[in-house]
């Protein structure tokens, strides 16, 4: 009886180990392969807090869309802010921040710092570039909203609890760097044994003696242009050929002598961050760059605030409330405008303050600079505006909203200075670096050339058609000293402390802001003599003469312009006006 031959027998072995080993790549990328994402859920017994904040590190942590299921008690809102001002605004209230992903992905490490039990509400906070709602549960797709970081900010109403039921979900690293070797591999092993079965020994009866195998150049371009053939013939009939293209390409890549062991798996391989980096350990999430050269404001947030402070002027102005300015307007502005109610309450002819718009933004000025007290400015012209209108709005806190401080229109025919709208650097008012004067010296020189017609400032402002205040202001102080025959009559302008606001312009100067206060005093030049003030001041000062003097007081808002220190060109005053404030007898 003649036994099997042993090259028989090992061409079988070698078919059939090939056939697995193909079979068991090809199943690493099909049935074997890894899950798309990854849930990892904040532990159950996590303390519970006012607020709860998610590091902006885990947005990028796996690479890709991070999505968030978040499920309380009631409502709550989801609030979206640079990590510092998420910090500051959580300040020194008790919270949990969710840091990071435990070693298995499966778990978020959860964080408790103590503090104060309670907190305001953070909705409709300025802070935020936006916020979700929701009540018992919410889906969240967090993407940036901008270049940079960004952290989230979870919260009831600041008294309650923070949801704690929290569960994010990853991106998966599916990579199968196995999956092409074996494929390769396995080909390679079911060709051999093929070859086995179909040459003959050489010098020799079968089964004894050696034997060659020698793949013929005929032979080997024929493979390999089936199988490219059947590569492309397959190659657009969808998901369900896929087990097919796989094989043919391993066989064509093998008979083409190429290095396939080497290259990549077909899948797309995301990038090595968090539980699979070696550069980041798991469970902590990648470095990302500070937030401290990004401007304080985006445009959409802008926007917003802008609108909110027109509605809330407009309710003021049509009730003449000053009350229902508070919440939005502030300083100077406040000021001039309670005034200006009072006065009208009893004066009909008495013109109105300019009108705050949002409607035509002409353009925006935001500083970068992240430290509180944060300004910004506003180039607006809408319905009721003669001129555009300079709006200087202020948020002194974190936990306070922008308010509106100054409304300067703009000097007729002046062009406003080119300012960086992505953020620009804000100055210290005595800081002269690269300019011709620092923000206090040029507020100084303004008030010296509006109080002195023979100023030292007279040649280093512009002055005439393009800047009319100061020539009205000097104009005005001269005809009332010629007509008060019966007084004698002092006028000052001095720089209120506190207001100066540098912004650096984008040719290097600088435009500077600040509040002047303008007192107008008056005296009767002999017993007797009676000073009579117009009906405005007579509200303020209860009546309309007087024997023994009176002063009033304006507050003058001011914008100038500072050249950059190797110009040649005088400043030049950019916005200017001026409201009553004050008025009474000595």
């Amino acid at each position: 009886m003649i036994g099997i031959p042993l090259r028989f027998k090992t061409a079988v072995a070698l078919v059939l180990l090939g056939l697995l080993t193909l079979l068991a790549g090809i199943g690493q990328t099909t049935i074997w392969a890894p899950a798309e994402t990854v849930t990892a859920t904040a532990p159950a017994d996590a303390k519970a807090a006012p607020l709860t904040v998610i590091d902006h590190k885990l947005r990028t942590v796996e690479g890709g869309t991070v999505t968030i299921k978040v499920k309380g008690e009631g409502s709550f809102l989801l609030a979206a802010g640079r990590p510092d001002d998420v910090d500051a605004w959580v300040g020194k209230t008790a919270h949990n921040t969710v840091t990071g992903l435990s070693e298995d992905t499966k778990a978020l490490q959860v964080e408790r710092t103590d503090g104060e039990a309670t907190a305001p509400t953070p909705a409709g906070s300025d802070l935020w570039v936006s916020t979700e709602n929701a009540s018992g549960e919410l889906d969240y797709t967090w993407t940036a909203p901008a270049d940079g970081d960004w952290s989230l900010l979870l919260a009831s109403d600041g008294t309650k609890p923070a949801p704690t039921s929290i569960s994010m979900t990853f991106p998966n690293d599916t990579s199968t760097p196995w999956a092409v070797p074996l494929m390769v591999l396995g080909g390679l092993l079911m060709i051999a044994g093929a070859a086995l079965l179909v040459l003959k020994p050489k010098g020799g009866t079968p089964g004894q003696g050696g034997f060659h195998i020698s793949l013929g150049s005929q032979f080997a371009k024929r493979a390999r242009a089936k199988a490219a053939a059947r590569a492309s013939a397959k190659a657009g009939t969808g998901a369900g050929t896929r087990l097919s293209i796989l094989v043919a390409a391993a066989t064509a890549a093998v008979l083409a002598g190429t290095g396939v062991a080497a290259q990549a798996s077909q899948t797309p391989q995301p990038a090595a961050t968090g539980a699979s980096s070696s550069a980041a350990p798991s469970g902590s999430a990648s470095a990302a760059p500070a937030a401290g050269d990004s401007p304080v404001l985006l445009d959409a947030q802008f926007r917003r605030i802008l609108e909110q402070v027109a509605s809330a002027t407009d309710a003021g102005d049509a009730a003449k409330d000053a009350k229902k300015l508070t919440a939005r307007v502030a300083g100077t502005e406040l000021e001039v405008r309670t005034q200006n109610y009072k006065i009208r309450s009893r004066v009909a002819s008495y013109d109105a303050r300019m009108p705050v718009r949002s409607t035509k933004l002409l353009t925006t000025v935001v500083t970068s600079k992240r430290a509180w007290p944060r300004s910004v400015l506003a180039v607006t012209q809408g319905e009721g505006n003669v001129v555009p209108q300079l709006l200087t709005l202020v948020q002194s806190s974190p936990r306070e909203n922008y308010k509106l401080v100054g409304t300067t229109p703009l000097q007729p025919g002046t062009t406003f200075p080119s300012i960086e709208r992505n953020g620009t650097e804000t100055l210290s008012k005595d800081d002269k670096s690269g300019l011709l004067y620092s923000g206090e010296e040029a507020l100084a020189g303004l008030a010296d050339r509006l109080t002195k017609a023979n100023s030292t400032f007279k040649d280093k402002l512009v002055e005439g058609e393009s800047s009319p205040y100061i020539a009205d202001t000097l104009s005005y102080q001269s005809d009332v000293v010629k007509e008060g025959v019966n007084g004698k009559f002092a006028f000052s302008h001095k720089v209120v402390p506190g207001s100066t606001v540098v912004f650096r312009t984008a040719d290097g100067g600088a435009l500077v802001l600040g509040r002047l206060t303008f007192n107008f005093d008056g005296t009767p030049k002999s017993e007797g003599d009676k000073l009579s003030i117009g009906s405005d001041a007579a509200v303020l000062a209860g009546g309309k003469e007087t024997t023994s003097g009176m002063v009033l007081n304006f507050a003058e808002s001011m914008a100038v312009y500072v050249p950059p220190a190797d110009s040649k060109d005088p400043m030049k005053l950019v916005a200017a006006t001026r409201g009553l404030v004050g008025a009474k007898f000595k």
